[in-house]
């Protein structure tokens, strides 16, 4: 591993970090935004999102450094194992493309490789394929100010919403994320397991959110927060209860939440048609997002 790439245990560093949102700082607001301050805030939750709890789970390595973070949860599950944040200069790419792949070659495990708006250099995504690896989806990055936050959308009739505090609702969020592949993916269902005590307290820099339909748990939200910036993940419906407007009802409380939480925007990707109702809430892009994977 080269110089510089120090594996840390990020728990309290990324804690600090992550309870910025308590006092969240005066940064230039959205509409006034640069490109490159949108991608790097963006960049920046991501990392809170995919580091924090898993830094501290028992097998896990997490390598931060200032160019690129790579995140290994112990577990062979490229929804928890990505490489993310890449601000590599032209000379040094290479090399750090071969520390990547030497990193996750220690474990064996899957990964993906996260390009957003402010990776760099331009020709990464030529890199990261002549390196072996395969774009395999490319995503909208989609910005709100949350001073624009729209009113209140229409909740569809039988619907609540709550913020996941017990451990029973955390399994019934875990079931219904795992249920998005097909088969559901069990080690989903074990990476919630091993976060739990975590990702239940008050420290933690998420909030979770459970959506039941006649008290059915049919949704599931997470919101992520880091500095001013609040970012959305997890926004999924079953099937049998979609085009309904929960998910919709579902994005606007967790938006509110982080308004009042101190949070001036807010950051998701969308893939495709699901961008719209993203738009009518008032987000708008800022740029694309592309998953690497290596090849089979």
């Amino acid at each position: 591993m080269r110089a510089g790439l120090a594996e840390v245990n990020l728990g309290h560093q990324l804690l600090r970090r992550s309870l910025d949102h308590a006092q969240p700082r005066l940064t230039v607001p959205v509409p006034t935004a640069s490109p490159d301050e949108l991608a790097a805030a963006a960049d920046d939750n991501l990392v809170v999102h995919a580091s924090w709890a898993t830094a501290q789970l028992p097998g896990a390595r997490v390598a931060l450094a200032p160019d690129l973070v790579m995140v290994d949860s112990g577990l062979s599950c490229d929804t928890f194992n990505l490489v993310c944040r890449a601000r590599l200069s032209p000379e040094a790419a290479s090399g750090r493309i071969r520390d990547a792949l030497t990193f996750f070659a220690a474990s064996g495990h899957a990964f993906s490789w996260w390009l957003g708006p402010g990776s760099t250099p331009t020709d990464l995504p030529g890199r990261l394929t002549e390196a072996g690896l395969q774009a395999t989806e490319t995503e909208e990055a989609m910005v709100l100010s949350l001073a624009e936050l729209t009113p209140d959308p229409r909740v569809p009739e039988g619907l609540e919403v709550r913020q996941i505090a017990s451990l029973d609702d955390l399994n019934r969020f875990a079931a219904l994320s795992a249920a998005n592949w097909s088969p559901p993916d069990s080690l989903v269902v074990r990476y919630y397991q091993l976060t739990a005590s975590l990702l239940l307290t008050p420290e933690a820099p998420q909030r979770l959110y459970l959506g039941l339909l006649d008290r059915q748990p049919v949704a599931t939200a997470e919101v992520t927060f880091s500095g001013d910036t609040a970012g959305l993940y997890n926004i999924s419906t079953a099937p049998a209860s979609r085009h309904r407007g929960i998910g919709t009802a579902m994005t606007h409380l967790a938006l509110r939440h982080a308004r009042q939480a101190g949070c001036r925007h807010a950051v998701l990707q969308a893939a495709g048609s699901a961008a719209s109702p993203y738009a009518r809430l008032g987000f708008r892009s800022f740029g694309s997002i592309t998953e690497f994977k290596p090849g089979g």
